[in-house]
């Protein structure tokens, strides 16, 4: 037998450091969410994955997007978006129209008045930001995190021409929204 072979067969178990790092990022990864979703509801009425929505469409020069792509930035189904986007569009803040480039595809437009909510609920979802993630971490930290979500975004990227829709998930910064 190969050491490929064995490779193949036998699991690169993780040692005591990776495993504590392992157990800290899947209990920030399952808690982080959460927090900021009860900030948002509690602070603005929107849910984070609403938020994730606007400020995705927020981001954008024009303040439009194709649903397929805000789909990948918001990490959700297309079918999951459709609902949200309905909801948002009675509340006024959105409206979805066919893309004139290629009819195939729809484009959700940011409203004026949704643009507003995405300004005045961005300063405090920042603040939420900072002090559940950004403000517990040391600077080396959070450089360190930087090229690796750089890496990620490239291999979702990669997936995504192969698997169409695939969402990176990512929490990235902009102004004025954070998502």
């Amino acid at each position: 037998m190969t050491t490929e072979q064995r490779e193949a067969e036998e699991p690169r178990w993780l040692d005591k450091e990776e495993t504590a790092t392992w157990l800290a990022m899947i209990k920030m990864i399952t808690r982080l969410p959460a927090a900021l979703d009860a900030d948002l509801q509690h602070n603005s009425g929107l849910s984070f994955f609403e938020y994730q929505v606007l400020a995705g469409l927020s981001m954008q020069p024009d303040r439009r997007r194709r649903m397929s792509d805000l789909a990948e930035f918001s990490a959700c189904s297309l079918s999951r978006l459709s609902h949200t986007a309905r909801r948002l569009e009675s509340k006024g803040w959105l409206y979805r129209e066919p893309d004139p480039t290629d009819g195939r595809y729809t484009l959700a437009v940011l409203t004026d008045a949704g643009w507003d909510k995405v300004v005045a609920t961005a300063p405090g979802h920042v603040a939420g930001v900072r002090r559940l993630l950004i403000d517990a971490l040391t600077p080396d930290a959070v450089q360190a995190a930087a090229p690796d979500q750089r890496a990620g975004q490239r291999r979702d990227r990669q997936r995504a021409v192969r698997r169409p829709r695939q969402a990176d998930g990512l929490l990235t910064t902009g102004a004025p929204a954070v998502p």
